[in-house]
């Protein structure tokens, strides 16, 4: 039986990190752990974010997992990254080196990368983790 929203969730968008569900279920466990506080994508996908929205965030099976509020979004060029955004991202070692080879391969299999392409950099916070006690209510 597929997991339900909680209805107080129930209006926000939805949406999983990552082009795979192995992707997706390794970066919202990040999430879920307090590690990734971050994540960027290119400024022309339909999901950008403003600062106070909130998102249900899915896993590799498309079941929600938690709720995010985006704090902060800011526009930069892929070579303009920092160590310090890299390393709230969490993924890796945390490292810009790490962040630079995950990235430039996901937005080379999205047939996007380059290395002045814009993005869209979001800070969040994780508001909620759904378990399977708050869920279906």
């Amino acid at each position: 039986m597929a997991k339900k929203i909680p209805e107080r969730y129930r209006l926000l968008r939805t949406f999983a990190f990552g082009d795979s569900p192995a992707l997706a279920d390794e970066l919202v466990e990040l999430v879920v752990r307090g590690i990734k506080t971050a994540t960027c994508s290119t400024e022309d996908e339909p999901n950008t974010s403003t600062p106070g929205e909130r998102w249900v965030v899915l896993d590799g099976r498309a079941e929600p997992r938690c709720v995010i509020e985006t704090i902060d979004v800011t526009y930069r060029r892929f070579n303009e990254v920092d160590a310090a955004f890299a390393h709230e991202e969490g993924e890796g070692d945390r490292s810009l080196a790490f962040w630079r080879r995950a990235h430039q391969g996901y937005f080379g299999r999205l047939g996007r990368y380059s290395d002045d392409m814009m993005l869209m950099c979001e800070r969040f916070r994780l508001v909620e983790v759904l378990g399977d006690d708050q869920l279906d209510r």
